[in-house]
């Protein structure tokens, strides 16, 4: 294990609900303050659900020409931008390394699900008129691709569609290729931009969402008794990972490091997680086997927490079954930034990462009790909790059963 290639973090980036920098996305987590707002286009149609969590608007322009910016999708272009911040934070340029050498990972669940709706409404009726673009602007691949490109990264650019663990997966899969040996760095992250009627209504009909409609801050509510389904968001994460000689030849700045990486699946359902949590437990001990870590060495943990009544109770048994009665304190950012489906891995390790180095966890948003069944695990509410800088677990279970939990630690 000591002999082992370390996983170096040396940037981060995002685009989220609570904010568009990493200060100002933190400082709303510490506040537990929800981002879920009505959406006037869901409104106006008469949606089951009429409320989303949304990224704000930022400076496009500030990453992408005019050009570009007609090429292509929100996804990509929130992909672009979260990456962009991710590779000035590292302070990564063209000479900071072998192009053959530096490749992309990249997470997205719904892909062009939500482009090719548009396409469906505006060329149904004409598709000798769909947009000569249209092909590149819509593949799942198109993030992947574009930072390869502006990066001039002659290294693999892969793209992971493994459902709400798509995001954790790439980071996960980038923390892979830096230890063969194959790359020195990897632009990971993961990215979502599904806020539209189809997407909507569809879970909506499979009864996943919330539908507190009247009041859409108190909607999301991870672990809480009350619970009645997820919220809507959208997003991007990206971290730079470097293998750590890399990093430190070059006078990167490490904010931490990738120190394990599990992943199975339940095999179960193809929208139910297993009950008992059986699997996902087995996952997280993959994770810390991965890390060389026991259970007790872990300092808190950002659970997936999607605010539905069987995936909470099935998280909860499973981090039950694997932490024991000496559970760290629990966490789970979705109350605050709604489910971002595809980057909700990768915006969850960051705020992971960054609470872990800032030494105080972020409370649950909307959580005033748990049901007894869920008693065994310490979930932080009302204000955040004081930690001692230890690693920390994060985890991703999917739809399909696709399960992923990643270690990190700050440095």
């Amino acid at each position: 294990m000591t002999d082992r290639v370390r996983v170096a973090v040396s940037g981060l980036g995002l685009k989220t609900p609570a904010g568009n920098q990493i200060k100002q996305a933190m400082a709303t987590l510490v506040e537990a303050r929800s981002t879920a707002a009505t959406v006037e286009e869901f409104a106006e149609l008469g949606l089951p659900v009429t409320f989303a969590c949304a990224v704000p608007e930022f400076d496009v322009a500030a990453y992408c020409s005019i050009r570009e910016q007609r090429q292509l999708e929100r996804a990509a272009l929130l992909a672009i931008a979260a990456a962009a911040d991710a590779i000035a934070d590292a302070r990564l340029d063209a000479a900071a390394a072998d192009p053959k050498r530096v490749g992309v990972t990249v997470g997205i669940g719904a892909g062009g699900l939500t482009p090719a709706e548009r396409l469906v409404n505006d060329y149904g009726d004409r598709p000798d008129k769909v947009p000569a673009f249209t092909v590149p602007r819509i593949m799942a691949s198109a993030a992947a691709a574009r930072i390869s490109l502006r990066l001039k990264a002659h290294g693999s650019a892969l793209t992971y569609a493994m459902a709400c663990a798509s995001g954790a997966t790439a980071i996960g899969e980038a923390t892979l290729k830096i230890r063969s040996g194959e790359l020195d760095v990897v632009v990971a992250g993961g990215v979502e931009a599904s806020l539209s009627p189809v997407v909507v209504s569809s879970f909506a009909r499979m009864g996943a969402l919330s539908r507190r409609n009247d009041d859409p801050g108190s909607a999301s509510r991870p672990f809480d008794a009350g619970r009645d389904g997820f919220v809507m968001g959208e997003g991007a994460a990206f971290f730079v990972l470097e293998r750590w000689e890399h990093a430190v030849a070059r006078g990167a700045p490490i904010i931490g490091e990738i120190l394990g990486y599990g992943s199975n699946s339940d095999a179960f359902h193809i929208v139910a997680p297993r009950a008992d949590g059986g699997c996902a437990a087995d996952c997280m001990r993959l994770a810390l086997a991965d890390a060389g870590l026991a259970p007790g060495d872990i300092g808190h943990i950002n659970a997936h927490g999607t605010s539905t009544v069987h995936n909470d109770l099935a998280e909860a048994r499973a981090i039950a079954d694997c932490f024991g009665d000496d559970c760290p304190p629990v966490t789970a950012s979705k109350g605050v930034l709604g489910h971002s489906l595809g980057a909700a891995g990768a915006v969850e390790a960051v705020v992971t990462l960054m609470s872990a180095s800032n030494r105080a966890v972020p409370p649950v948003a909307n959580f005033a009790a748990g049901s007894p069944d869920m008693a065994r695990i310490d979930v932080v509410s009302g204000a955040p909790r004081e930690i001692s800088r230890l690693p920390a677990l994060t985890n991703s279970f999917a739809f399909g059963g696709h399960n992923v939990s990643l270690v990190v630690a700050p440095c």
